[in-house]
């Protein structure tokens, strides 16, 4: 049975066909390492981790990379606040990510790269695009230039000028276009920082993930994953400065996102107090219930064709890779419970852990 996927770049559901059957390679965004993930940051993972498995029973070999974080503003702040390096904040958050997730039934990544250990790739990177042309140097910054890169905003389909709005950074006067994304950052003396031609500085957050996709993947990669809400600015910059670092080759082939994961229609924020850590809801409930919820409706741009039902019958159908599989009555119960209630669910799992656990 052939895989198809559907691509957020063409807007289509496609025929799977990788670059080299041998050689199957996916990668998908990970956490910023500072603080225990809640519910929300395990959907990705969860929904990715079928699909990896998926991929593994019809290809030989799946090169899969999920990246970390693990130099980002927040974790200076939180390494700040409690007087330690941010390796200590670090290195504590990304295992307590590691046993959240295989908390969740998702098998590790074949790759974990860490952005501090790929700061000479990512130096490199830079330095391409500055020689190319692409991007440029401003008081202790370097930049991208987005006008240099006309497909700019084919990702997420709107306007450059619109997009401004959804930019992380700021409008700052050394920017040339308000678009501009930063590469490179200068570090104060009690900030982390590198050595680079530039002065002591840190990596942009964007940067990272398009040099250790190189230096793991290579230059053009078959599928690259993440949720909705990196769409803009994060993949959209993704593709801009990693086509033009490698001379107009295709970055990826296909790109892949989940949607959020709300309650009552609410996105989760620390504001509305609806923010539920994973650690906590492992004590709380099965975790097969957990996985079962985090992968309903798993990908925000499901073909509109397909019923409630349908879609239901094929998240089963990818969960135990069984199309004549019988589908217990009871999931379809399971597929409309909220988080609270999901203990009730535990029963209905003892009929599929079998068959979950042969994915692996």
């Amino acid at each position: 049975m052939p895989i198809s996927l559907y691509n957020s770049l063409t807007r289509r559901t496609e025929a799977f066909a990788p670059l080299d059957p041998e050689r199957v390679t996916m990668y998908l965004c990970g956490p910023t390492v500072y603080n225990y993930v809640h519910i929300g940051n395990a959907r990705g993972p969860v929904v990715f981790d079928v699909l990896v498995r998926l991929l593994r029973r019809h290809y030989s070999q799946v090169l899969y990379a999920r990246n970390i974080t693990d130099v980002d503003d927040k974790i200076n702040t939180a390494a700040q606040q409690q007087g330690v390096p941010i390796g200590t904040i670090t290195a504590r958050f990304a295992q307590a990510y590691r046993e959240d997730m295989a908390g969740l039934g998702v098998a590790p990544p074949d790759v974990e790269p860490h952005a501090t250990t790929h700061i000479g790739p990512i130096i490199a990177m830079i330095e391409n695009l500055l020689g190319s042309g692409h991007a440029y140097a401003a008081e202790g910054h370097v930049l991208f230039d987005v006008g240099s890169y006309p497909a700019y905003g084919e990702l997420s389909g709107r306007d450059p000028e619109e997009l401004i709005a959804g930019a992380r950074v700021e409008v700052a006067p050394y920017k040339r276009n308000a678009g501009d994304f930063v590469l490179w950052k200068p570090s104060t003396p009690e900030l982390p920082g590198w050595d680079s031609p530039w002065g002591r500085g840190r990596p942009g957050w964007h940067i990272e993930c398009s040099a250790m996709s190189a230096a793991h993947l290579g230059d053009t990669i078959d599928i690259h994953a993440g949720g909705v809400d990196l769409l803009f600015p994060h993949h959209e910059n993704e593709i801009a400065q990693s086509t033009c670092a490698h001379g107009g080759k295709v970055f990826a082939r296909w790109w892949m996102h989940n949607g959020m994961l709300t309650f009552d229609g609410r996105k989760m924020s620390k504001s509305l107090g609806n923010v539920l850590l994973v650690h906590e809801l492992l004590q709380l409930h099965p975790p097969e219930a957990l996985r079962l919820r985090l992968a309903t409706s798993m990908l925000c741009a499901a073909p509109a064709h397909l019923t409630p039902q349908e879609q239901e019958m094929r998240l089963w159908q990818l969960l135990v890779q069984a199309d004549t599989l019988p589908v217990p009555g009871a999931v379809d119960q399971s597929i409309a419970l909220d988080l609270p209630e999901l203990a009730k669910a535990q029963h209905l799992w003892r009929e599929v852990i079998a068959h979950l656990n042969g994915l692996g």
